[in-house]
């Protein structure tokens, strides 16, 4: 019978994976873990609490608060402030990040982003949801406040990312950089057990998830590309599999376990796209490589990007690699005709 395995013990075994870390990464992970349990428990009972429904505010990208945004976006702060791991922290839904002026906060190593609540437009009618989150160590010297420039740095120097979907059951997943694991909350233990080790995605899948209400606003390349996934071939397993949730997180998870392709891109009316480079794009992109998987622009790596400000957006293709290829090979064909 397999031993069960808790995240904790886990993160502990890892340690090893950071010399230079001195713990401090394993009990920053920790925390969130703990964070996790706080937001799944007010998502369980939100029907029969007067928490669901809009806050009645709007968050930096003018968008409706949900009353579990705030919730969640407390829960996460609280979280991390006084661990003693992070500097400071950015989060989706705040204009600005926040340094963390205290002793022990400015000798952290780390500064934290993210996206406390993804999908929570679906908080109503009980759809799967889910929290983001993004670690890189910091820019600035230690001992100085947390900067700017500590929180606009690319994915690819990100330490450790990883996600919380709070559906038919409760899954933490995560990356330092040495594979992808994934972890289950065990509700009669309060903890969260190894139930997904070492997290590989397909190289081809057979499902495809994009917003097909917007495909005619989309280029030309991304709606030949939904044609041919609809297109019967035996050969090549078609016409694919439409699945769309409308929860970023949850799309991935399941593409990250099947096989697939989740699309966000630029349309007429938001050429830039509409997800977050930084609290959404980058640390789901991590966790995608780690996995085998590719995510991209559509032009060009994702986690090479240099994001220019906190809020910054960008389309999003990512999934199984050569899903991934195909619609760049046909975007980049596509932009040398309009060249």
């Amino acid at each position: 019978m397999r031993s069960i395995v808790t995240l904790s013990e886990f993160i502990m075994e890892r340690q090893a994976d950071f010399p230079y870390a001195s713990g401090d990464l394993s009990r920053l992970l920790a925390d969130i873990g703990v964070a996790a349990k706080i937001i799944n428990h007010q998502v369980n009972k939100a029907g029969l609490q007067d928490i669901l429904g809009a806050e009645g505010t709007s968050n930096v990208q003018g968008e409706e608060q949900m009353k579990l945004d705030v919730i969640s976006d407390k829960a996460l702060f609280n979280a991390v402030r006084w661990g003693g791991q992070v500097c400071g922290a950015a989060s989706e839904e705040n204009e600005r990040y926040h340094a963390f002026d205290n002793e022990i906060s400015r000798k952290s190593k780390y500064v934290i982003l993210f996206d406390p609540l993804d999908g929570s437009s679906n908080i109503d009618v009980n759809v799967s949801i889910g929290t983001i989150f993004s670690i890189f160590r910091r820019k600035s010297s230690v001992g100085d406040l947390a900067n700017v420039n500590d929180f606009l740095q690319k994915g690819s120097e990100q330490v450790a990312a990883g996600y919380v979907i709070y559906g038919s059951s409760t899954m933490l997943v995560y990356t330092t950089g040495h594979g992808v694991n994934g972890f289950t909350l065990e509700p009669s233990i309060g903890e969260f057990c190894l139930s997904h080790e070492d997290m590989k995605i397909p190289e081809e899948g057979t499902i495809y998830s994009i917003n097909e209400g917007n495909i005619r606003t989309c280029s030309e390349a991304v709606q030949e590309y939904v044609a041919w996934c609809q297109a019967s071939d035996k050969k090549t397993k078609r016409p694919y599999t439409a699945r769309y949730i409308g929860s970023l997180v949850a799309d991935v998870h399941r593409n990250l376990i099947k096989g697939g392709i989740y699309m966000y891109p630029g349309t007429t009316k938001n050429p830039e796209g509409k997800l977050r480079m930084q609290y959404e794009c980058n640390p789901l992109a991590f966790i995608v490589e780690q996995a085998g998987g590719k995510a991209s622009d559509g032009a060009q790596r994702i986690m090479d990007i240099q994001p220019r400000e906190l809020h910054m957006r960008s389309p999003l293709f990512i999934g199984s690699k050569h899903m991934v290829e195909r619609i760049e090979s046909l975007l980049a064909k596509e932009q040398i005709k309009v060249q």
